[in-house]
């Protein structure tokens, strides 16, 4: 079993990692979460085949373990995961840490902000440090020259229009009288 520091995993692994943060859980309750009609499926949806195959990933790299095996409703015996002390740690440096592009706050930034809520975390200097790191992505792409045609507009200015929009989303929460955290 491989133990990793800092682990290289992808949106939906880290989802599954940071959804066995406050307590051990089984795939079926976790797939539940990330449904549509789930408490995270607006944000991030996963299927139970992902789910499952998440904790398979996760499992192998040292970062959660099966804690024991439940009964369920219907069907065969749930196996319980919760997250290793690497797990816990690798998942709670991802959870601080901004995205560094922008197409990644639609998915893994929210996602960060919603679990650091969930779990009573406080989500401002998360939303203080991608601020910072919108401002300067903003500030290098105000920097190109507007002068390109074609295609390359359409990529400079939808990027643009998004750095915006990513600030302002950052500033709203920032900007908040009621704090975001449990």
């Amino acid at each position: 079993m491989k133990s990793e520091a800092n682990p290289k995993l992808s949106t939906t692994d880290w989802a599954v990692l940071a959804a066995l943060l406050n307590q051990p859980s089984h795939g079926f309750r976790i797939a539940s979460l990330f449904a549509p009609e789930g408490e995270l499926g607006e944000i991030w949806r996963i299927q139970r085949t992902q789910v499952y195959r998440a904790l398979e990933h996760l499992e192998a790299r040292g970062l959660i373990e099966a804690v024991r095996q439940e009964e369920g409703d219907a069907g065969p015996p749930r196996t319980l995961f919760v997250a290793t002390a690497t797990g816990q740690a690798s998942v709670l440096r991802w959870l601080q840490t901004p995205v560094t592009r922008l197409r990644y706050g639609r998915s893994d930034l929210r996602l960060k902000i919603a679990f650091l809520m969930r779990l009573g975390y406080d989500p401002m200097p998360l939303l203080e440090a991608q601020k910072r790191v919108f401002v300067e992505i903003l500030e290098s792409l105000q920097k190109q020259p507007l002068e390109a045609e074609g295609i390359h507009l359409v990529s400079v200015l939808w990027r643009l229009e998004m750095a915006k929009a990513s600030l302002r989303f950052i500033e709203q929460l920032l900007g908040r009288s009621v704090p975001l955290a449990k």
